[in-house]
């Protein structure tokens, strides 16, 4: 019969990340972020150049 051994991991690799929505990044409110970012550094560009011109 077949003994069990540990699973070989020779390259010393973390285990694998579970696959599915749980704990994952959410990349929706994360995008909401950038546009408002952006948004704002436009906004305050254009009001700059209105006060300065």
């Amino acid at each position: 019969m077949k003994s069990e051994e540990p699973e070989r991991n020779p390259m010393d690799h973390p285990p694998e990340q579970p696959s599915g929505s749980e704990g994952s990044p959410k990349f929706g409110r994360l995008l909401l972020v950038l546009v408002g970012a952006v948004l704002l550094i436009v906004a305050i560009t254009i009001a700059s150049e209105a006060m300065y011109s």
